[in-house]
């Protein structure tokens, strides 16, 4: 028996959803890929016996609830487009929010925001540089970068930078434009303390004795401006 990709790709469909009737008789809660495969058959099923349009968004409206799938599932299905044979042809099927959501249900994604503030890098010792890009284009930091490995274009005292990042809020940077001294705020990396990576001057423990040294020697001799 030969099948064309469409067949194919039916057959995977139908063992989908009949994993996910299984489960859902089973009273395990549906996952994402699981209430589609279940919706989607059920809908192409339907247009098969000839069901109206109007008729098979309705049935797949009612099809699954909120306690038929895990929470969340609900709000990442919120439309699903399909094509289905009906008597006359290739029709495109779609249905919006096809599962309600449960009253106060958490959204995949969703920011809560907490009662009041929260303040970054609480009681943590400040540092305030003044930096100076030496080059012909515009230098940006992100957040959690070693300051003191940034570009060597940037020109500020790197011995004191060494252990530090920008006082921001993580995925924040700052921007700094050539020939413009710019007033940066630093504080401490916290965690292990184990650097990797960045400009390669460090790789390893701040805290071990003579790897400040190590590193601003290798600084100096790598052309870091303010080494």
């Amino acid at each position: 028996m030969n099948l064309t990709p469409t067949e194919s790709e039916r057959l995977t469909v139908f063992a989908a959803a009949e994993f996910a009737r299984r489960n859902r008789a089973a009273g395990v809660p549906l996952s994402h890929p699981e209430a589609v495969a279940l919706l989607a058959d059920e809908m192409m099923f339907a247009a098969r016996r000839d069901l109206s349009y109007e008729e098979i968004v309705d049935m797949a409206c009612r099809l699954l609830t909120h306690e038929d799938v895990a929470p969340g599932v609900p709000a990442m299905i919120p439309w699903l487009s399909l094509e289905a044979s009906f008597a006359e042809g290739t029709k495109v099927l779609v249905v919006f929010q096809p599962i309600t959501a449960a009253p106060g249900e958490i959204v995949p994604g969703e920011v809560i925001p907490a009662d009041s503030d929260i303040a970054i890098n609480a009681d943590r010792p400040v540092v305030e540089l003044e930096v100076l890009n030496t080059g012909d284009r515009d230098i940006q930091v992100r957040s959690h970068a070693h300051f003191f490995e940034v570009n060597r274009a940037l020109e500020f005292e790197r011995s004191r930078a060494f252990g530090l990042h920008l006082d921001t809020p993580s995925g924040v940077g700052a921007r700094f434009e050539p020939g413009i001294v710019k007033t940066v705020r630093l504080v401490p990396f916290g965690g292990n303390r184990r650097l990797s990576g960045f400009g390669g001057l460090t790789n390893g423990p701040l805290d071990d004795p003579g790897i400040r040294d190590a590193a601003l020697a290798l600084a100096h001799a790598r052309g870091y401006r303010g080494a």
